[in-house]
């Protein structure tokens, strides 16, 4: 019975061998599948990070190119500025400073007094001085009487020779002597005379150290001046110039003065004299200008910058910025990026620095595309990006409506 409904109900009956075989290939395919997508999505974000990783490798790099100075150079120096004259104004006899009649910054004529001294020690030695000079001048008015009297009896025959020759004796001596004692007192006047400080010359008192009452001592090195007294209608200045411009500067060549404290004012300067010689410390000749001062806006120590006109000669016109030099054992070289964006280091002659340029004397040609502020590491041959130029304002610009 029960063999009999299975023969007449196949539906009932499980899958056969066939039905199992063919799900089970449709089951690997799947599983295949699977896993060939997962291979080829992991082989192609291998290949995109090594890809990226690769395009990080190549630095991206902004470039310069050489600015072109036609007209030839500025050369652009600081210079000390220095009163025509200038005297400092020392005490030569000890003494007390009684009153001074100028203050800083007073104008003075040559011989002006700028201050008076109480020297009561001094005039005490005068008076000294004095009396020893009077006792000396009349020994020696005795000895003169005291002569001529043995003069005119060794005529007479009333002494002899040789007493007559020890009274002219006695009157060489004594006349001596007094010379000697004038000759102290008129000293001793002189430090008299330079209890009274005076003016070498017309000038300004740019400083003053005289106090009243103050003990004034002569001959002490480490004494500040009294007083110092500038000439100040004309002033020098002088320059230190590098050994390499040293040919280019002259006498008689002009210049130009800009001093921090009048901004967009120059002074006109003329080269007067140069020392002819190299510093060897420094490298540099130094050299002295000249520039009339008539409304006193120079000063004495004061700070300028000294521009000189030199020809395009001193190099080959061209500036670049100091970040684009890279320093070595081999020199100073800079990074030349090529058509195929290769890097070529070149060597290069720098005629002249100026902290953010420099002015290249050798190396470079006008087309060159330098790397600005390169790596360390940068070697020729290595590939590189070029960083696209920032349009005109930047991104961030504004503009006014």
């Amino acid at each position: 019975m029960s063999d009999h409904n299975s023969i007449e109900n196949p539906e009932q009956a499980g899958p056969d061998s066939g039905t199992l075989k063919k799900i089970g290939i449709g089951a690997a395919v799947v599983a295949l599948a699977v896993v060939g997508v997962g291979v080829a999505s992991r082989i192609s974000a291998t290949n995109e990070l090594r890809e990226t990783a690769a395009d990080a490798s190549v630095p991206t790099v902004a470039v310069v190119k050489p600015t072109m100075n036609g007209e030839g150079n500025d050369l652009v120096l600081p210079g000390n500025v220095q009163a025509y004259n200038s005297a400092a104004i020392y005490a030569r006899t000890n003494g007390y400073v009684r009153r001074w009649l100028a203050d800083i910054g007073d104008r003075v004529r040559a011989g002006q007094p700028l201050a008076v001294l109480d020297a009561p020690d001094l005039d005490q030695q005068v008076a000294a001085a004095q009396a020893d000079y009077q006792t000396a001048l009349a020994n020696q008015r005795l000895a003169e009487t005291t002569s001529k009297r043995w003069s005119a009896m060794l005529a007479q025959d009333a002494v002899s020779r040789q007493e007559a020759d020890e009274k002219a004796g006695d009157l060489a001596a004594r006349t001596a002597v007094s010379n000697a004692a004038l000759a102290n007192v008129k000293r001793l006047k002189a430090q008299q005379g330079f209890t009274r400080l005076a003016a070498p010359f017309d000038g300004v008192v740019t400083s003053r150290s005289a106090q009243i009452g103050a003990l004034v001592v002569s001959g002490n090195a480490a004494a500040q001046p009294l007083f110092t007294v500038s000439d100040v209608h004309r002033m020098r200045i002088y320059v230190r110039v590098p050994q390499g411009y040293s040919a280019s500067v002259r006498p008689g060549m002009g210049a130009t003065l800009t001093l921090p404290e009048y901004p967009g004012r120059s002074f006109n300067a003329t080269l007067t004299s140069s020392s002819g010689a190299v510093d060897a410390q420094s490298g540099a000749v130094l050299v002295q200008l000249q520039a009339e001062n008539p409304d006193g806006a120079l000063k004495p120590g004061a700070f300028a910058q000294v521009s000189f006109k030199v020809g395009a000669g001193q190099g080959n016109g061209m500036t670049l910025p100091g970040s684009a030099i890279l320093y070595s054992n081999n020199g100073p070289s800079v990074a030349v990026v090529g058509a195929d964006n290769r890097i070529t280091m070149k060597s290069v002659a720098i005629a002249r620095d100026e902290g953010a340029t420099v002015q290249i004397a050798s190396g470079l040609s006008p087309n060159d595309r330098i790397v600005d502020t390169p790596p360390d590491a940068i070697r020729t041959g290595d590939t590189v990006k070029v960083q696209a130029s920032a349009p005109a304002g930047g991104k961030g610009a504004t503009h006014a409506r």
